[in-house]
């Protein structure tokens, strides 16, 4: 999957693909999408187990897109097949007069994963190359000196044993349409809804320019990007949820296996005579 959905190296237009696509999607009999879950718990549970024993691997979960494309869902189906007690989610939000006080990655050094855990990021420091520029918040100068030191944070984080694992959800225009339509039709997904929304989608062009440019400056070998479809939902959860799994193969965490006299623990657990 990660060779499939992979950035190439070079200029980057999104333009090239294809929201609707569907790489390596199943089209046996019941060509139905799931993730081997069991096996995904498993390797977690052993990346969380070396953490116990001094280990130092972790995996953050960056994820980018447009509104409606489906951050929320993804993180809910991830979150459905990880071992909660080891997975950690933020939803950054616009940044807080306390953050905005701060260098733009205080907030999210701040919610890093510990070791053993799976840190889901819904939106990033990606928001400080991609909002912050298509509404000129901060001048060109800052948000053009931003991709160098994004590449330099990820290659630290690399460095001391954090995996980055960044996936842009890549939503069509008229999908975005449908699934607002779909929040207004339902009083039920009404709270959902924000007139902001509407803004942010007038400037659609412009995010499609932003995030080409994050999808090539920011694209390196120690943290690459996918771009996943994500017009059909299931497929987007699918896709992301094997990233995640080749991700945890390669990184093929162990059990540790502590020094213990086994005979002679059973022996003190024997019941009385």
């Amino acid at each position: 999957m990660r060779a499939a959905l992979a950035v190439a190296p070079g200029p980057v237009s999104l333009a090239g693909y294809d929201p609707s696509a569907r790489p390596l999607a199943p089209t046996g009999k019941d060509g139905r999408l799931r993730n081997d879950v069991e096996t995904m718990r498993g390797l977690h549970d052993r990346l969380w187990a070396e953490a116990t024993a001094g280990g130092k691997r972790s995996i953050v979960l960056v994820m980018q897109g447009i509104d409606t494309a489906g951050k929320g869902g993804v993180a809910k189906h991830v979150a459905g097949t990880i071992n909660p007690i080891a997975m950690q989610y933020t939803g950054f939000k616009k940044p807080t007069e306390e953050e905005l006080a701060q260098d733009f990655l205080w907030r999210i050094r701040k919610r890093l994963p510990v070791p053993g855990v799976i840190g889901v990021f819904d939106r990033s420091h990606y928001e400080d190359v991609l909002v912050v520029r298509v509404h000129e918040l901060v001048p060109e100068s800052v948000w053009e000196a931003r991709y160098d030191i994004i590449n330099e944070f990820e290659a630290e984080l690399v460095a001391n044993g954090t995996t980055v694992l960044k996936c842009f959800l890549n939503l069509s225009y008229d999908t975005q349409r449908k699934r607002l339509l779909a929040r207004l039709d339902n009083p039920d997904k009404h709270w959902k809804f924000n007139e902001a929304d509407l803004e942010e989608r007038a400037r659609w062009d412009d995010y499609q320019v932003a995030f080409s440019a994050m999808l090539e400056r920011c694209n390196t070998p120690h943290a690459p990007w996918y771009v996943v479809p994500s017009d059909d939902k299931k497929y987007r959860n699918w896709a992301v949820g094997e990233l995640l799994f080749e991700t945890l193969q390669e990184l093929d965490p162990h059990f540790p296996r502590p020094p213990l006299d086994v005979p002679a623990l059973k022996a003190r657990l024997a019941p009385p005579h």
